[in-house]
């Protein structure tokens, strides 16, 4: 007789094999259902690869996604489709439409072009696609304490159109303050149009919106028209519509730096002071501003926008203002080839003041070139984070730029997240790019170009001041940081391109 151990060991020995056998048929049952997944993912491996091939704007970046896409299909293809895909075909076909190649020579016919300040800065002005345009008057708007009174007063004193653009609105006391106004004006005959980003506002609450519409108010998400876009919803990281952008009348623009929400005026208890800027301006540039935001409206809405007769354009000063408008349905990197002109224009200084600085290899180059020519190139950083990975990336960057002999200081109080450019004495630049690869590459932008000594010197006495109060980095503080952060730091910088 056997012994009872030996035949419990028997009965699990033919358990096993049981289980093994019915794995077994599992799997072979399940065979075609594993082979047809395979072949969805190389198929959708295979057409991402190629709409890179066809769409690519940089060999480095393609080749590791069409690596990625050969030996990781099941990660890549939907990191791919997030991260990856664009598909601005239509938005260029709009901007075509429009008239947007034909600017130029309209401007010039209805004299507002400023001859001498475009033939002075060509390749600024083949980016904007348009000149620098004569007669404004422009305002520089310090902080939230500056600027969201100067907007509440200028929708309060539209007559027939307001146009509202928006990276992030909050349904918060400040939020609720414009929408009170555009509601207002709405109910009082005025057209509004309300455009909003879908990632940077995806917080805002649909009663918000509704509140809007029912007043009357033409209310818009960037992607609402495009199922691919918005399916994705807060996944879909990139291709943000990034611009801050207020017209009123046609007349009076405001761009700049600040959305609209508590934080922006200092009312976070996370960031408290909030340190930014916009600048207001009047004239030519207001309507130029106005052709950026109808394109934006026709590719997120499909409807038109009914922009004023151009004979009755008025000039309320004598400020020459570039508008240029970037974004990804540009085949080139254009918002890139247009700093990295500035920079390599700069023979006395260039200043710079961002909140995110994750610069690409070719912007770092044109720093450096600057500093070894001799330009006291000085960068200005914020202390506190907001994004830690993008904070950990700035920092290496920013490390690099100090071994190398760039200036960089950090903004001690509060948060920084002004973004501004200072060449000389000759060029300054208030918008909303930040200093990375998202906003010169990935995301739709707009900056204003000021050459009009009466703005430079005032965009000048600003970053002179907020150098004055801020830290400068020592080469020999560099040692000291600890090795653990030098390593997250160096980790954090190997996701430049995506940050």
């Amino acid at each position: 007789m056997e012994p009872a151990g030996d035949g419990q060991a028997i009965i699990q020995t033919a358990q096993t094999i049981a289980s093994d056998t019915l794995g077994l048929e599992t799997i072979a049952a399940n065979i075609g259902l594993f082979a047809a997944v395979a072949v969805v993912f190389y198929a959708a491996a295979a057409v991402c690869a190629v709409r890179e091939i066809l769409k690519s704007r940089t060999p480095q970046g393609s080749i590791a996604w069409l690596l990625s896409l050969f030996f990781l299909p099941y990660l890549t293809v939907p990191a791919y489709l997030i991260f990856g895909w664009r598909s601005f075909e239509s938005y260029s076909r709009i901007r075509h439409k429009l008239g947007r190649d034909n600017r130029s020579q309209r401007a010039r016919n209805l004299r507002l072009t400023d001859e001498v300040e475009t033939r002075a800065w060509p390749v600024l002005s083949a980016v904007a696609g348009l000149p620098f345009l004569a007669g404004n008057k422009c305002d520089l708007l310090i902080n939230g304490e500056q600027t969201f009174p100067s907007l509440w007063k200028g929708l309060e004193d539209a007559e027939h159109t307001i146009l509202v653009q928006y990276f992030t609105v909050e349904d918060d006391k400040t939020g609720n303050e414009l929408a009170r106004r555009l509601i207002d004006k709405a109910k009082s005959g005025v057209l509004v149009y309300f455009l909003y980003d879908d990632i940077g506002s995806s917080n805002l609450k649909r009663s918000y919106l509704t509140r809007l519409s029912d007043a009357g108010v033409h209310v818009s998400g960037f992607n609402q028209r495009h199922k691919f876009l918005r399916m994705l919803g807060p996944m879909r990281l990139n291709y943000r519509n990034h611009r801050k952008v207020v017209v009123t009348d046609f007349q009076h623009a405001w761009v700049g730096g600040l959305n609209v929400a508590d934080a922006y005026q200092g009312y976070s208890k996370t960031y408290g002071y909030w340190r930014d800027t916009h600048v207001k301006v009047s004239g030519p540039a207001a309507l130029a501003c106005a052709l950026s935001f109808a394109e934006d409206w026709k590719w997120a809405h499909g409807g038109d926008i009914e922009l004023a007769k151009l004979d009755a354009i008025t000039k309320p000063g004598d400020e020459p203002v570039l508008v240029m408008p970037t974004g990804p349905a540009e085949e080139l990197e254009e918002c890139a080839i247009a700093f990295a002109e500035a920079a390599a224009r700069a023979t006395k200084r260039l200043w710079i003041s961002t909140p995110y600085f994750v610069p690409s290899l070719d912007m770092q180059t044109a720093l450096y070139a600057a500093s070894m020519r001799g330009v006291d190139v000085r960068i200005l950083l914020p202390t506190r984070a907001d994004h830690r990975v993008v904070w950990l990336a700035s920092h290496a960057h920013a490390d690099d730029m100090v071994d190398r002999g760039v200036k960089v200081y950090r903004y001690p109080k509060g948060f920084l997240h002004q973004k501004i450019v200072l060449v000389d004495d000759e060029l300054a630049s208030v918008g909303t790019v930040n200093f990375d690869n998202r906003s010169f590459s990935i995301n739709f932008e707009i900056t204003l170009w000021f050459t009009h000594q009466r703005m430079v010197k005032k965009v000048a006495d600003m970053l002179a001041n907020d150098f004055s109060v801020s830290d400068p980095i020592e080469p020999s503080s560099l040692k000291k940081r600890s090795f653990a952060f030098r390593v997250v730091a160096r980790g954090a910088k190997l996701l430049s391109p995506v940050l």
